[in-house]
């Protein structure tokens, strides 16, 4: 394996990474915290003309106020879709209907609601330190191969370590947005 070919596998492993940081993110973004949030229900899926639609696709969505989402249809005959596809979501709100516009208001959470959302934040945090961990045990393998067939061993340890540094870094990222979610999660 030449230089340029490791640089190159370094620069995916990187991007791997990073990626998995991104998905938390996203993910994280979606639990909610007793405020409220457009990122609850952007991704709905509406049926709309035949095909399942993102509802920030089919619709306006604002948060008026810190518990309340409104949700104004481009076309009235939504407006049934959109209150059936937020029940199937299962979001735990009863959305209200006006005839202009869809009304979610966002209950206050639960200290026991609290602990369960603080558990599915930690459990995201895991999986994207799995495949953080996923990426290392590529990378490993490959500096090992990379050695096993000429590649400097001095230079394989020295990328060993930069796997390592890489791995520690994200990690970290991970578990900072974890923390960051918890807090925002058990505030009251």
């Amino acid at each position: 394996m030449t230089q340029e070919e490791m640089d190159q596998y370094f620069k995916e492993a990187h991007e791997s990474m990073a990626h998995a940081i991104e998905h938390l993110t996203h993910e994280l973004l979606k639990i909610r915290t007793g405020k409220a949030s457009t990122t609850m229900v952007n991704e709905i899926l509406v049926p709309y003309y035949g095909s399942p639609t993102p509802m920030n696709q089919v619709a306006n969505i604002t948060t008026t106020d810190a518990r309340t989402i409104a949700i104004q249809p481009w076309e009235k005959n939504l407006i049934s879709a959109i209150e059936k596809a937020i029940f199937e979501a299962n979001l735990g709100i009863t959305p209200m209907n006006n005839g202009e516009q869809i009304i979610l208001g966002i209950p206050p959470l639960t200290e026991e609601r609290r602990k369960d959302l603080v558990k599915q934040a930690k459990h995201l945090g895991e999986e994207a330190k799995i495949s953080i961990r996923s990426t290392r045990h590529k990378m490993m393998d490959a500096i090992k191969h990379a050695v096993k067939n000429g590649y400097p061993e001095d230079m394989g340890k020295r990328r060993e370590a930069q796997v390592q540094d890489m791995v520690n870094e994200y990690s970290g990222k991970a578990d900072h947005a974890v923390e960051v979610k918890d807090a925002d999660i058990m505030t009251v």
